[in-house]
């Protein structure tokens, strides 16, 4: 008889998770951790991905939430989404623990926020950036239905919040999905 693995609860984050959310996003991201995993971004940046003050204001705007994807009681995986102008969300910080990689909880992640923006938010559709050196990345979320806007948006170059680029290269290509 097989068991079928139950799936992670998906809850929005509180800043009690903090600290989880700081070192799960940071192991997903940057650093030898990070290349356990099936995409990141250790090889096009160093320094973090993010901070605890940034994610602080994330969870705290009423126009944002953090989804966390949580096993027992350790947070394995999140995403945010973002209020934008008049029925646009954004979709950010998709993490998922460099070990639980391509287990399908980044679709699932990814499907939640969907949903939240469209009730939370009323958005008809959602997009998402990514830094245009990540084709396997891009390819993923257009396996999700996301296509490419052909708009590009510059890197924050000297925001060391964002990470420290080991190329003068980076920007970010646009995606979108209609909800």
């Amino acid at each position: 008889m097989s068991v079928t693995p139950s799936l992670p609860a998906i809850r929005p984050a509180t800043t009690a998770d903090i600290p989880a959310l700081h070192a799960l996003i940071e192991s997903a991201y940057r650093g030898d951790s990070a290349r356990r995993g099936w995409t990141h971004e250790a090889d096009l940046l160093d320094g973090q991905r993010t901070d605890a003050a940034l994610l602080r204001e994330i969870i705290v705007d009423p126009d944002q939430r953090i989804l966390v994807a949580v096993d027992e009681a350790t947070v394995i995986g999140c995403v945010q989404i973002a209020r934008k102008e008049l029925g646009k969300s954004y979709l950010g910080l998709l993490s998922v623990d460099p070990l639980r990689q391509a287990t399908g909880l980044g679709k699932q992640l990814i499907t939640a926020a969907e949903h939240a923006a469209a009730a939370c938010f009323d958005a008809q559709f959602i997009e998402l950036t990514v830094i245009k050196q990540r084709s396997e990345l891009i390819d993923y979320y257009r396996r999700r239905g996301y296509s490419l806007t052909g708009e590009e948006r510059p890197f924050p170059f000297g925001d060391e919040r964002f990470g420290l680029p080991r190329t003068s290269e980076l920007a970010f290509v646009v995606l979108e999905k209609n909800l």
